[in-house]
């Protein structure tokens, strides 16, 4: 008998059907998905992000907008990313780290480590994310254990976005305080995955898609989920991501899970991206997640514009970044690598925080107080 798993039960479906059944859902089918109020099924999902919700996305918006108040108050989570290094063995067709891209590769020193934590410790921040490029051998596990332990003293929240690791390798990023985990599949088109990921170990499809079940066997407190919002149809690969959610939430109900919404962006050496989603498309997507699972914690990076990402604050966003640089070294050094692709939203951390108190809402720097011996 062959073990439950994630990939058991995305063989039972394909591209296409899925695609046929969201573009074949009609007025009736999103109205009675409007009727559940937040406790939706994938067939309801598939509904809300079809092309004939459009004409609801007022009201979408509006039951989006009462379930995130009803379950996380009038306030958003700041965090802001701190890249360890940009060195990359894959090549990746849409990102500015692949190893065909001929960029300055820079990986972070102790000393280096350090002036980075100064640099954001101004800002206010107790939330970290700690993000790299996919190179085992330069920057594997025992880099990121010690980067944790220089960094562990100034930080209540560290999570971390890197490459798939091995179950025990996740376990041992656990025992020295990684709270949460970042991995997106990029794209669930297992027959378009090898284009955009040609070379390196990342091209491995099934090992990616195995790796929240990995972050679910090493008892990781939180995993955060999403896809490359412009790679293929939207809406598939977002219904297939609810549809790995909602069986890691079936087998690891003890787990917490996010959902990011990264969109294509220019970078340095590739060719200008065609996002393939508009904003009130995001808007829609963003909405039906928050009635697919109330408790999803969902996330907007500097990706977006300021404007877009100020009006949809009250829709069902609950953490936010701020002050972003993608680059190594970025917030402490005038001499920066390339970045792994270009933000949109360039204000500081102080005028994103006003911006959301603006909105009624009540910006929050860390999740609980560290305690001290």
């Amino acid at each position: 008998m062959n073990e439950y798993n994630f990939t058991n039960i995305f063989n039972k479906y394909t591209w296409e059907e899925i695609r046929d059944n969201i573009y074949s859902k009609t007025v009736f089918d999103v109205e009675e998905a409007l009727i559940n109020h937040g406790k939706n099924t994938l067939e309801d999902f598939a509904a809300l992000l079809s092309p004939a919700a459009a004409p609801f996305l007022e009201e979408l918006a509006a039951q989006s907008h009462e379930i995130t108040q009803k379950r996380f108050g009038h306030t958003v989570q700041m965090y802001i990313p701190m890249y360890l290094s940009n060195e990359c063995q894959n090549i990746c067709t849409y990102c500015g780290f692949s190893l065909d891209n001929k960029i300055l590769r820079t990986t972070l020193s102790d000393k280096q480590i350090l002036d980075e934590v100064a640099a954001i410790k101004q800002y206010g921040y107790d939330h970290i994310l700690l993000v790299s490029g996919e190179a085992h051998k330069t920057v594997g596990t025992d880099y990121f254990v010690n980067a944790i332990r220089l960094i562990k003293p100034y930080f209540s929240n560290i999570s971390m976005e890197v490459q798939p690791l091995a179950q025990e390798e996740y376990e041992k990023l656990a025992t020295e305080g990684v709270y949460s985990v970042l991995v997106y599949q990029e794209t669930y088109r297992k027959e378009n995955y090898k284009e955009y990921h040609p070379k390196g170990k990342k091209s491995n499809f099934l090992y990616r898609l195995d790796t929240p079940e990995r972050l679910g066997r090493a008892e990781i407190h939180k995993i955060g989920l999403g896809v490359l919002l412009g790679l293929e149809d939207w809406r598939v690969d977002s219904w297939f991501c609810a549809l790995h959610l909602d069986y890691l939430r079936r087998k690891y109900w003890k787990t917490k899970y996010s959902i990011s919404f990264p969109r294509l962006r220019p970078a340095v050496g590739l060719p200008a991206p065609d996002s393939h989603i508009t904003d009130k498309e995001l808007v829609q997507l963003i909405c039906s997640y928050r009635l697919f699972d109330e408790n999803i914690e969902s996330s907007l990076s500097t990706r977006e514009s300021a404007k877009f990402r100020d009006n949809v604050i009250s829709l069902g966003i609950t953490s936010i970044s701020a002050g972003s640089k993608t680059d190594p070294g970025g917030y402490a050094s005038d001499e920066h690598a390339l970045e792994q692709f270009e933000i949109d939203d360039s204000r500081t951390p102080f005028e994103v925080a006003e911006a959301i108190r603006s909105k009624g809402y009540e910006p929050v720097w860390k999740d609980w107080e560290m305690l001290t011996k």
